[in-house]
């Protein structure tokens, strides 16, 4: 691509940080990924962190620790990364999808209540595109019914609630470092929590059943290799340092890509001033309105790639995909369908330049006019 979809940024103090570790004979449960994990910890407001090989691998053990399994039911969006259902699934919990709201396009507390059965042990909210949920509604609901509460702030490091940041409400929350999120690790993922008895299960569990007042080889439960290296904690640690100043940045391109295409029409652009809320920039993803569809926006993202700019649809619908053939007929989710079509996730990352954004703002319209022109 000659403008990528999205891009690591990756500076010099990273590099030392990772290349210090491999001078050293400790490559793994070391002191690289305690600063990690409680400089990680200190940042979001929470006390306990544990560092994970993914997100994927963090919701999975906040599912597991909980006590979610057979026959409990978790409420989701499905308009979401396909791994926080998956998580739900590996422990043999029901996901039950809930609607989205049309203009957050986070799941719709008022839809929540809806399919509350008997059944529901949690509900898995999901900062989608690195917006807050409504944190306060749903908070109000998981009381009253008492259910358990995980953020999936996968998306969301540094975004802010009501003056909280995102990953500090629930009673756990798993946070990632892709290299298209706000910071990177490579590959890895951070669970935090609040409560000192799950952050141990936690920690047996990602290692191999192991809790660390026993034996090496003495295992008290069946656990997981979802351990990170000292490697990939050297760089989440050297990025953390930058924390700020990178969100500043995405934000910044957030707002250049406001002015570049606020007079195209056809657009939906996502809001970036909203009360109480701190947005940290994940991704940045328009719409096409009601006037185009599917067809027409399979056919944009087919213009952009040929040209060589990365775009993608985020997110297409869980219960639609091959593997949730189940769900299919029995989620009703009119608000998710609908939103889905039409998204388009545009290059974004903490260095594109103006002339990129530029470019990108001409290939869209031009594609735009030749539907609107037919």
């Amino acid at each position: 691509m000659t403008i990528p979809l999205s891009s690591p940024d990756i500076t010099q103090s990273e590099i030392e940080a990772v290349t210090a570790v491999l001078r050293t004979s400790r490559l793994s449960l070391g002191p690289q990924m305690e600063a990690f994990e409680d400089v990680l910890g200190e940042y979001v407001g929470v006390p306990h962190a544990i560092a994970v090989s993914s997100g994927t691998a963090g919701l999975h053990l906040c599912i597991k620790a909980l006590g979610i399994g057979e026959g409990d039911e978790v409420i989701v969006p499905s308009f979401t990364f396909i791994a926080a259902a998956n998580a739900i699934r590996y422990e043999r919990a029901q996901p039950v999808f809930v609607d989205i709201d049309a203009e957050s396009l986070n799941m719709s507390p008022s839809c929540i209540e809806q399919v509350i059965t008997p059944k529901t042990r949690a509900i898995l909210v999901v900062h989608t595109f690195g917006r807050p949920a409504e944190m306060a509604a749903i908070m109000d609901i998981a009381s009253r019914h008492h259910l358990l509460v995980i953020e999936d702030a996968c998306e969301a490091i540094g975004a802010t609630y009501q003056g909280r940041k995102a990953g500090s409400f629930g009673d756990a929350a798993v946070f990632a470092f892709y290299p298209n999120k706000q910071i990177t690790t490579g590959e890895g993922g951070m669970v935090v929590t609040r409560q000192p008895e799950l952050a141990m299960h936690i920690r047996a569990l990602r290692n191999q059943g192991r809790y660390d007042s026993v034996d090496w080889l003495q295992h008290a439960e069946v656990g997981y290799n979802y351990r990170l290296s000292e490697i990939n904690c050297a760089l989440g640690l050297a990025q953390l340092k930058r924390i700020e100043p990178i969100l500043q940045q995405r934000e910044r391109v957030a707002r250049e890509y406001q002015k570049a295409l606020a007079n195209i029409s056809g657009l939906i652009l996502p809001a970036t001033d909203i009360p109480d809320i701190r947005i940290s920039w994940f991704v940045y993803v328009v719409r096409l309105d009601d006037s185009f569809t599917e067809k027409d926006r399979d056919s944009i993202v087919a213009t952009l790639t040929g040209v060589g700019i990365g775009c993608g649809r985020y997110f297409a619908p869980i219960h639609l995909q091959p593997s949730y053939a189940a769900w299919r007929n029995i989620a009703s989710l009119p608000v998710t369908e609908a939103q889905a079509s039409r998204t388009i996730a545009l290059p974004f990352f903490n260095r594109i330049t103006e002339d990129e954004i530029a470019q990108v703002r001409d290939t869209l319209r031009n594609a735009l006019l030749q539907i609107q022109n037919k």
